[in-house]
């Protein structure tokens, strides 16, 4: 039994990596949208290529380098002191993912601050993890989660259910990091309120100034 939930516990790690989420946040936006506004497939394509490229397989094959350099132990760079040249570059192809989706795919604009809010919070991540181990994996599910109350509000939509569904996902991933003592309570806790206030915050106050 132990190893079963030994196993689910890296499974889930695996498939909530937190490079994935801006890529399951655009399919599930190109997804959802349809019935609002038609989306031609080559633009869903361009959108969820670029996502994918920049926010997760280019990073990921940056920390694989290291990690195959001996720079770093594991893909996901356990040790705290490891971390901070593979969250500058993550950072890096974020604000890239930003630009194009802004000023080249021109995505709608809530999903440009979105994406500026998930950016910034890999940014203080990044500045956070010098003094302390915050969860990466808990910042890119409060993302996630603040960007679908995002997505409610613009398109007037209920996302009781989907917050939900969210939200039981989001609480097994902190019981995965948990159980395989990746960090603390209070890690994850924080890694989620980063996450969720940045995606949440700075789409409001880009549209305040």
């Amino acid at each position: 039994m132990r190893r079963i939930i030994d196993i689910s516990a890296r499974v889930i790690s695996a498939l909530c990596y937190p490079l994935w989420m801006p890529t399951y946040g655009v399919i599930l936006f190109c997804c959802t949208i349809q019935h609002v506004i038609p989306l031609p497939w080559t633009y869903w394509l361009i959108m969820v290529g670029l996502t994918a490229f920049l926010t997760g397989l280019l990073p990921l094959a940056l920390i694989l380098y290291q990690v195959k350099a001996g720079y770093i132990q594991d893909i996901y760079i356990t040790q705290r002191e490891e971390r901070t040249l593979a969250y500058i570059e993550t950072s890096m192809g974020f604000a890239f993912w930003w630009y194009m989706l802004r000023h080249v795919v021109e995505a709608p604009l809530w999903l440009c601050d979105v994406a500026l809010g998930a950016t910034i919070a890999i940014v203080l991540v990044a500045v956070i993890n010098r003094f302390w181990k915050i969860s990466a994996h808990l910042t890119g599910m409060g993302g996630m989660l603040g960007g679908l109350f995002v997505f409610a509000l613009t398109y007037h939509t209920n996302p009781m259910l989907m917050v939900i569904l969210w939200l039981v996902l989001t609480l097994i991933v902190m019981y995965a990091r948990l159980y395989l003592k990746a960090h603390t309570p209070g890690q994850v806790i924080a890694g989620l309120a980063l996450g969720l206030s940045c995606t949440i915050c700075v789409p409001i106050l880009v549209h305040a100034l």
